[in-house]
Parts: structure tokens; sequence; C-alpha cells
């Protein structure tokens, strides 16, 4: 069977997952299914292994997000599931914004109340639109803090401050940025951070995560097994048990708690290696008259993503020719983010998302400038 790394030399789809892992997370997970048991279910050597490790998990990732406590860090299996348990839990108006993924949109429009801010043609967000749209019953504002098609990132801290301000929770969609901007829970006053594990914290697949301060009770998807209370008709009411019922990803968590510690103290380095990549890819596709670039290059904080359209050809079939023909592997389509492409104009098109990690070369990128520009 072909190695899928070697064939998939120029990989600009980070912003779905990271690829390759780095060795110190295959590595952890590889330890983990050789000799962690079930945590909490038992008081034998391997048992016990499995819950130190996600013990340490909960520790580290509260310490790289300014969490309270381990205690409130709670695992799931993806951003996905973090933010319909979290949003579910909201019972009153809420405020979200047309930057936002289906992830938080569908579970939004389950709860029917609520007041969507636009974003203009660059996708950029007015806060003073976002604080209008605040009414008296409002309870939460809902929303990412950078977009997974423009790469433009968004001012939580003020967001923050304002919902510290009116007295309603603040709920971040942190899969684009965990790993990549700097995240503070305590100072920029995020009641609940919603997360991936396989993204920029190199984690695997079937990894997330809910961080939650302590007031607000986030009411569980699903009940049954959780090592304690066993007698008891309902689940735990005690943090994380009450939201991680059944069998814990100890293995998957294992990679993760890997990858945090491989991007803990070089976030800001990885950061800067993927933005010089895609500023430089940028600036190279401005000089191709039929190429249109999208989002909002001057924004404070930026993601390394970077949204395109060729003129005349379809985003699919653009995607398709980079890969067949240079073995590029991008992102096309509307990226589950609808309202962020109607706000673009491509609503009908969609568009190519290329997404750089510290793992590109200059030598790559070059080569796909170099394909856009034959295929254009």
């Amino acid at each position: 069977m072909a190695d899928i790394r070697k064939d998939l030399i120029m990989y600009f789809d980070s912003a779905a997952t990271s690829m390759p892992k780095p060795q110190c997370v295959i590595d952890a997970v590889t330890t983990a299914m050789l000799s962690y048991g079930n945590s909490s279910r038992g008081v034998n050597k391997s048992s016990m292994e499995g819950l130190r490790c996600i013990t340490s998990a909960r520790q580290e990732i509260a310490r790289f997000v300014g969490g309270e406590n381990e205690v409130h860090v709670a695992f799931c299996q993806n951003a996905t599931m973090a933010l319909n348990q979290t949003i579910g839990s909201i019972q009153r108006h809420i405020v979200t914004t047309a930057a936002e993924h289906n992830s938080v949109l569908r579970p939004v429009y389950r709860r029917g109340d609520y007041t969507i801010v636009p974003v203009d043609e660059k996708g950029r967000l007015d806060l003073k639109g976002l604080e209008g749209a605040i009414r008296p019953d409002t309870e939460a504002i809902v929303m990412t803090h950078a977009s997974n098609v423009t790469g433009n990132g968004y001012d939580i801290s003020s967001v923050g401050e304002l919902c510290k301000r009116k007295g309603i929770f603040f709920i971040v969609d942190a899969s684009q940025s965990v790993g990549l901007l700097p995240i503070d829970m305590q100072a920029m006053n995020i009641t609940a951070l919603c997360f991936s594990g396989h993204k920029s914290l190199y984690g695997p697949q079937g990894t997330g995560c809910i961080c939650v301060k302590p007031e607000f009770s986030i009411s569980p998807l699903y009940t049954g097994g959780s090592g304690s209370n066993t007698y008891s008709k309902t689940g735990p009411e005690e943090m994380p048990e009450r939201l991680e019922a059944g069998t814990q990803n100890c293995h998957g968590i294992a990679g993760l708690l890997a990858g945090v510690r491989y991007v803990s103290d070089k976030r800001e380095l990885f950061l800067n290696q993927a933005l010089e990549l895609a500023n430089y890819f940028v600036t190279e596709l401005k000089k191709m008259p039929s190429i249109t670039v999208y989002g909002d290059f001057n924004s404070v904080s930026r993601t390394p993503v970077v949204s395109i359209n060729a003129a005349d050809i379809g985003s699919s079939e653009l995607a398709y020719e980079l890969n067949e023909r240079y073995d590029i592997s991008v992102r096309a389509g509307a990226h589950c983010a609808p309202l962020m492409h109607e706000a673009l104009g491509t609503k009908d098109k969609g568009a190519v998302r290329f997404s750089f990690s510290h793992m590109n070369t200059l030598e790559e990128v070059e080569f796909a400038i170099k394909a856009l520009r034959e295929l254009t």
C-alpha cells in the first residue's frame, strides 16, 4: 500500500485537520494503545495509567487556554459536540454572527430565539452591531475566534468585555484558533471555550474539548456509565464527569496531550512561520488578474488561511485539477459556513481554501503559485 504522506507532498488543508501529525503524537497514541486501560473504571495499573494521562491532559489544557482549573475541562468527540452541548444549555435569546460555521449556526437555529450580526464583503465584523443586537433577554453571545473561510481573527477580548458589562455569557468557538492565536479565558472573560483537538493542536481526530467557568452549568447530551454513583438513576452532577458518560477516548486524549505539549511553547513561532508563507502566497496571487482573494489582510489577528477563486474555473474544478495534476491538497466549496459565503458573494461558486502550517515550506508554496499560474 502506498504511503499517503508521501503522495500528499503539498498539503494545504490544515484548517480541516493537521497532517502529518508530529511523531510525539503518534508515539503517545501508540503507547496508550499498548498500556492504558479504561480510565476511572478500576484500580488496576493500566486503568490508573489512563486516569493519570487524562488528568494531565486536563491540567495542560487548562493552563494553555487560561482556564480556572482542570476540573472544568471536559473531553468530547469534537468541536461540534462541544458546541451542541454548550449552546443547548442556553434558554433565552442568543446573539451570534454571520462568520460562523454550521457547528454554531445549526445549534443556534435549533434554540429558535437568536439574532445574527452580519459581516461585510471582507468578512469583517462590526462590534457596535454586536452590541446593538443585545436585548434585555439576551443570555449569551456565541461566536468564532477566527473564520475558517477568510482567516480573519475577531477581537474576542473586546467582546468578552462587552459580555461582562452586560452580564451575559460568552461562548467561543476556538476550533480555528486554539494552538495559533493567544487565548486566555480569564483575561478575555470567556464563559465556555469549545474546540477540536485535531487541527492546530495536532492531536488525533475524534478529540474535542469544552473548557467552562464554574458558574456556567452545561446540560449533558447523554448519560450512562460514569464509574461512580452507580446506584443513582441520574448521572453525576459534578464536572467533568457530568459531561463524560461512557468510556473516554483515552488513546486519543493521550495524543492530544502530546500535541498540546508540542505546541505549548512554540505557538507564536509556528503561527509566524505559517503566516509568513500565507502572506507571501497572497502577495504573489495578487499579481494574477484572474485570481480573487477573500478576507481582510489588515485585521489585527489572522490565521494562515487564504481562500481564492479563479475567474473562469469553478472552485471544485480548480481543487480537483490542483490535486490531480499537481498533488496539491486544498479544500473547495462552502466550508460549512453558508452566511460567510453569502457575505463574500461566493454563495453559488464557493471558494478554494489554502490553509498553511509551520510544516509547509517555501518551495511548496512557490510550487502552488506556479500551478495556479498555469491553470489560470
